[in-house]
């Protein structure tokens, strides 16, 4: 979806068309979560602090996110893909991707599924879908971002190893900012330059992520589309009002984290053997601490501990604090439940 969260905002308020908006907190400690795409044109962009995309947007409007309206939303706009293939894998509110190969409406080629797709999408919802088609999922999500926003973009198998050779290391998928600025002081500034090195020099570089960027680097992209996704993690956060630095001020503000972590894992039937805490310091610098046991974590006395135990770790603090956050991952069904029996997927 383009602009997804800003984009149901101004349909749902006719005053914010056409105009610069941000969805999140408007507070000095607040976060951009979304960002139309009249505020893009000033270089505003999710997870930037509000206090940045105020001084690049002065006439920026915040407004204040909606959940439940994008999650009822974003289930219209499953049922739309289901009438086209049983095989979506969801990646997030606002994104999937379909395989279809066989779709149920007998579509000649999967260019015009993706063409109905994206006009029941603007029918029933009055918001507007881009869609990339391609033969594996690496090359679709990079054709879905490619021409946005209101686009359809393919890119066929004769034309895909040239395209990727050509494409900015930056448009990869899977490759961030921090990646991509050690792949360009390494000399890696398009996909050619990465297809030119060999897996044991990328590995030397950048571990066990080496095999995907060697293969996508060549067009290949094995990963089936799953239509049921197991949840990798849990996990819960918050943003203070005034940063700290104090490791009980801290360990306070972790206890509703350690609950709200613990009750969903307990909801959901699952237990996981990794802890991972983060924090994310004043100049917005982050960092992470994990520690994993042999067994998944007993109960909600264990898991605090652990976290505590993180959180220690990090001490003694250079900076202060601004976020901290908690998760539970490696996760596994509890032995009451069934996978089929769980709610995942979505």
């Amino acid at each position: 979806m383009d602009a997804f969260y800003a984009s149901v905002e101004q349909r749902d308020d006719p005053a914010l068309r056409g105009r610069p908006i941000a969805v999140g907190g408007s507070r000095e400690r607040g976060v951009v979560a979304a960002a139309s795409y009249e505020a893009r044109v000033f270089g505003v962009r999710s997870a930037m602090p509000s206090v940045t995309a105020r001084r690049l947007c002065p006439d920026l409007v915040f407004v204040k996110p909606r959940f439940d309206a994008y999650r009822a939303i974003s289930e219209e706009i499953r049922v739309v893909f289901a009438e086209h293939t049983p095989i979506i894998e969801p990646v997030s509110l606002d994104e999937a991707y379909l395989d279809v190969t066989e779709n149920l409406q007998g579509l000649p080629t999967a260019t015009d599924v993706a063409r109905a797709i994206r006009a029941s999408i603007l029918a029933r919802t009055g918001l507007v879908a881009s869609a990339g088609v391609s033969y594996n999922k690496f090359l679709a999500k990079v054709a879905s971002d490619f021409k946005k926003p209101d686009a359809l973009f393919v890119i066929t198998p004769a034309m895909g190893p040239r395209f990727i050779e050509d494409l900015a290391i930056g448009r990869f998928h899977g490759v961030g900012p921090v990646t991509e600025a050690k792949m360009k002081r390494l000399g890696i500034h398009t996909g050619g330059d990465l297809k030119a090195r060999s897996l044991d020099e990328l590995a030397a570089a950048f571990g066990s992520h080496a095999s995907y960027y060697y293969g996508v680097a060549r067009g290949i992209d094995d990963r089936p589309v799953r239509s049921h996704r197991i949840r990798k993690s849990i996990g819960a956060e918050t943003t203070f009002f005034e940063d700290l630095s104090e490791f009980d001020a801290l360990a306070e503000r972790l206890q509703p984290l350690i609950d709200k972590v613990w009750t969903s894992s307990t909801l959901k039937a699952v237990r996981g053997r990794t802890v991972t805490l983060k924090l994310k310091f004043s100049d917005f610098e982050q960092i992470t601490r994990a520690r994993s046991v042999p067994a998944c974590v007993p109960d909600r006395a264990a898991f605090e501990a652990i976290s505590l135990g993180l959180l220690r770790e990090a001490f003694p603090l250079r900076r202060s604090v601004r976020l901290v956050g908690v998760s539970l991952s490696a996760l596994e069904h509890g032995p009451q439940t069934a996978p089929e029996q769980l709610g995942f997927g979505l």
